[in-house]
């Protein structure tokens, strides 16, 4: 039977229960294979029970010290409750000078006690004791996730200005790098909001008139990873040109806000957009295409486009990639059958081959010849503009966007030399 005998405020700060009539201090910590949290225990004393009561700093302090043992057990292995047990006197009924020596030979938690109000400054000199003086029972998550975030830079000697500090705030990436960026002004302090419009509008400039298109070889929703560069690479240019006293951390995260604005805009967009950038409302010739054509992909499954459909060509073909696209599936064909021509990309290999039929086999004699030649392709905005070509004006609108080879081994020689460069 399990009795809660003290708990505070604050759920997380361990409990101490009596079970089968004997005091123990109860604490939740880390997760099990299944991601469910883990709870342990290990028997105190009613002397310690007194300290845990009355003095929140003490409490702290041995969940600080306790909570590397509990990671050490991991998601399966038992806590070391000997270890546990010995931590007992030393942390609560110790003089504040021993308590602050065992912190300086002990592994422990320091941003559990930064959570709940330690003085940082007292504890990076191991004053511990004197530190938590001013410590709170309900926690400030936020400020240890600010002492980690400036850890970590410090540890990579990287020193913020004020005005880096409030373009990562600015951004949201001053705690987490990998934060989808936003626009948060309220986040900066007033007196530097004016200074962040600036740098925030000197990267708008340079990325103005840039997109970043969608790439269906990844899925519906990806987005080009060359357009991404190029827009983050003219963004960063600009913005060191013009403030050249930024850190490297700042630049990027302007970089980053440029591009994810812009890859969000692109994923919120129809596939015809991206259809009218690569001009397949332009055909050969000023007119319509009358006839239809054949999907196909590598696994056999294929879609017909019908010219009096409501949708384009390429962006009825760029849906069916983004919806059929896998590691295992990077072949995909588009078929114009009533003129006897094809193309064929191959992801895998960054390369297309184009397929025109020189005789049409007939029954009884002989089989159909066709003609294939080979090119490689610069990215997926070098397939979009192959597509859009072929839709407008078939085989004959490739020409242009050669070199093609008809020798397989020669392709593959320059294949595998482009792959090397």
């Amino acid at each position: 039977m399990r009795d809660i005998v003290f708990t505070r405020q604050s759920g997380w700060i361990p409990n101490v229960i009596r079970e089968d009539g004997e005091l123990k201090l109860m604490l939740g910590a880390g997760a099990d294979a299944n991601h469910e949290p883990r709870t342990f225990t290990f028997a105190i004393r009613e002397a310690h029970l007194g300290v845990i009561q009355e003095d929140l700093a003490r409490h702290l302090l041995l969940w600080s010290a306790v909570l590397p043992l509990c990671d050490a057990a991991g998601t399966r292995g038992r806590l070391d409750e000997n270890a546990a047990i010995t931590l007992l006197d030393p942390v609560l009924l110790a003089t504040p000078a021993d308590v602050d020596a065992l912190f300086r030979r002990i592994p422990w938690d320091r941003r559990r006690l930064i959570a709940h109000g330690a003085d940082i400054n007292l504890l990076e000199r191991g004053q511990v004791c004197a530190a938590m003086r001013a410590a709170t029972e309900t926690p400030n998550e936020k400020r240890a996730q600010e002492y980690r975030a400036n850890r970590r830079r410090t540890e990579r000697g990287a020193a913020l200005r004020p005005l880096d500090t409030a373009l990562l705030k600015y951004t949201g990436q001053y705690l987490h790098g990998a934060t989808v960026p936003g626009r948060m002004p309220d986040a900066v302090d007033p007196a530097l909001l004016p200074e962040v419009i600036r740098v925030i509008a000197t990267a708008e400039q340079a990325a103005a008139g840039m997109r970043i298109g969608r790439d269906p070889r990844r899925g519906r929703r990806a987005t080009d990873k060359q357009d991404w560069e190029r827009m983050a690479t003219a963004v960063d240019a600009a913005v060191r040109r013009a403030h050249p006293e930024l850190v490297d951390e700042a630049v990027r995260t302007v970089g980053f806000l440029m591009c994810s604005e812009a890859a969000d805009h692109s994923r919120s967009s129809p596939l015809e957009d991206d259809a009218e950038t690569a001009g397949d409302h332009a055909p050969s010739g000023g007119a319509a295409r009358r006839r239809p054509l054949s999907f196909t992909d590598g696994k056999g499954v294929g879609k017909k486009w019908l010219p009096d459909g409501p949708r384009t060509a390429t962006a009825e073909f760029w849906e069916f990639v983004g919806d059929r696209s896998a590691a295992d599936n990077e072949v995909f064909t588009i078929e114009d059958e009533a003129m006897g021509e094809g193309i064929q990309l191959h992801f895998y290999a960054d390369s297309i081959a184009r397929v025109t039929t020189v005789r049409e086999g007939a029954v009884d004699g002989p089989d159909p010849e066709y003609r294939v030649e080979y090119s490689l392709v610069d990215g997926i905005g070098g397939y979009r503009n192959l597509v859009s070509a072929f839709v407008r004006g078939g085989c004959a609108a490739l020409g242009h966007h050669g070199p093609w080879l008809s020798d397989v081994t020669e392709f593959e020689r320059v294949r595998r030399r482009r792959d090397t460069e």
